[in-house]
């Protein structure tokens, strides 16, 4: 892929992996043109104002529905010349018509070794299961719940005593690694689909 690869950004919280990506991968292989966010307070916006970036809010409360709001998100990234969307602690679940708009192109970062423990509180899934490691799983999106395939992954031994909050500071370094990385193989052109199993995403020299 020539050129930097414009990256566009959707989050809910504090957005310490778009601090992340801003860090190591915006300016150099790929450049974050748009962050939005579900939630005006969101410390995200304030991280990507910093740098200069363009930034929207989109409330739920703001829309019909939910395609409403995906549409517009849509339509405002696509205006931004989006290639790539990243969740990076967006909590709000994406539509078909959203997903299906950027087929490939959407990647979220998870606090859990995929398959394994999908959806909402992830690490106090893995706790009560009785888990020994825990993980960060980078993946594209697709239709289900943290079903698209899988681009990175990462695991560490489960901090003994740990409880949520701990394990996920204990994750968050993993996490603020991986997702620049897999961002980083994708504006490089460096991933496939194993042609023999489309789930299965390879990583080229």
């Amino acid at each position: 892929m020539s050129g930097q690869l414009r990256v566009g950004v959707l989050a809910s919280g504090g957005g310490t992996n778009l601090q992340a990506l801003l860090d190591h991968v915006h300016g150099f292989e790929a450049r974050i043109v748009a962050v939005a966010s579900d939630k005006a307070d969101a410390g995200a916006l304030e991280r990507a104002r910093r740098a200069d970036v363009p930034t929207s809010v989109f409330p739920r409360t703001a829309f019909p529905d939910r395609e409403a709001r995906d549409a517009a998100i849509a339509e405002w990234l696509d205006a931004q010349g989006v290639e790539l969307v990243v969740l990076a602690g967006y909590m709000a679940i994406l539509t078909e018509g959203f997903i299906g708009r950027f087929r490939d192109r959407i990647v979220n970062v998870h606090p859990s070794l995929l398959p394994s423990f999908p959806g909402l509180a992830a690490v106090q899934q893995a706790l009560d299961h009785g888990a020994k490691v825990i993980g960060v799983t980078v993946h594209f999106v697709d239709e289900g719940v943290d079903t698209g395939a899988i681009i990175l992954q990462r695991a560490i031994d489960l901090p003994p005593d740990a409880d949520a909050e701990a394990a996920l500071t204990a994750l968050r370094p993993i996490e603020h690694a991986l997702l620049p990385d897999a961002v980083r193989l994708i504006a490089t052109g460096r991933l496939q689909r194993d042609p023999a199993n489309p789930r299965r995403v390879l990583v080229t020299d």
